[in-house]
């Protein structure tokens, strides 16, 4: 069966975790720009790793049959300077006409600060001016609720964005109420040891079920796992859903979200 991992760090991993993916039946992932475990000096940093999305990772995938899309953006973690954070976000829209960029992102909030947020208002008035989908990146443990929270306020705060063309990522069980409530699309992050687990992705999807959401592993240099995707349908199967559901969830939706942009070319079969 096959199925998408539409936010993947892959430019963090081996060309060993292709093989393992495409094995595992991966015909297509999103690969979100973030925080590469170090904060970086210039503006040429940021220009070099948006080649290396738009140019070399896209051939990367390719050698393994994946069909490989990013998002650009300066992510929440390295926004807290807004001087430097707009001198990233002045190259942004050089990027946005690389045929296999889907959109900006993942922004959002790392520490939910006020320079952070501002920065977060910018990037949202730039998908705005051009029409692009958005990724969002949710802060981690106690700081959630409140970042998910002032996260979607800035963006209905612009009318120029329709809540349908957001995903909100690494939604768990105490934000996807409120996030699908306001009309934004939810992913649910699996990692082994922080945000969802399989078991608790599969629960999230019993409780508000199949609509607007979506998996993925955020795969990346830390303690994260590149075939997270397929554990949910493992664990989905073991439970007795029908490949029908489970297809929907690893496949269909990604799709449905991310083919609203005129550059997502993947077709489903």
């Amino acid at each position: 069966m096959k199925y998408i991992d539409p936010h993947i760090h892959m430019v963090s991993r081996t060309t060993d975790d292709y093989m393992r993916m495409a094995l595992a039946g991966c015909v297509c992932i999103t690969e979100p720009a973030f925080w590469n475990a170090f904060d970086r000096g210039s503006v040429h940093g940021f220009r070099d790793y948006f080649v290396q999305l738009t140019q070399y990772e896209p051939r990367r995938a390719g050698k393994y049959g994946i069909e490989y899309y990013s998002w650009i953006c300066i992510n929440p973690k390295e926004a807290d300077d807004p001087a430097f954070a707009r001198e990233v976000i002045s190259i942004i829209p050089e990027f946005l006409e690389s045929e296999r960029v889907v959109g900006i992102g993942e922004i959002g909030l790392n520490k939910n600060t006020k320079n952070e947020l501002v920065i977060l208002e910018e990037q949202i008035a730039l998908a705005s001016e051009y029409d692009q989908l958005i990724l969002v990146h949710t802060p981690h443990l106690e700081d959630k609720l409140k970042g998910t929270r002032l996260i979607m306020d800035a963006i209905s705060a612009n009318s120029g964005i329709d809540p349908d063309r957001v995903l909100i990522d690494h939604a768990e069980e105490h934000t996807v109420s409120e996030i699908l409530d306001r009309g934004y699309w939810a992913g649910l992050t699996i990692y082994p040891n922080t945000k969802c687990t399989p078991q608790r992705a599969v629960d999230i999807i019993e409780m508000y079920g199949p609509d607007r959401i979506w998996i993925n592993s955020a795969a990346d240099w830390g303690d994260s796992d590149p075939l997270s995707v397929p554990k949910v349908r493992f664990e989905m199967r073991q439970r007795g859903y029908t490949d029908e559901l489970i297809e929907k969830i690893t496949h269909r939706n990604p799709v449905e979200f991310l083919s609203q942009s005129e550059r997502f070319h993947y077709r489903y079969e």
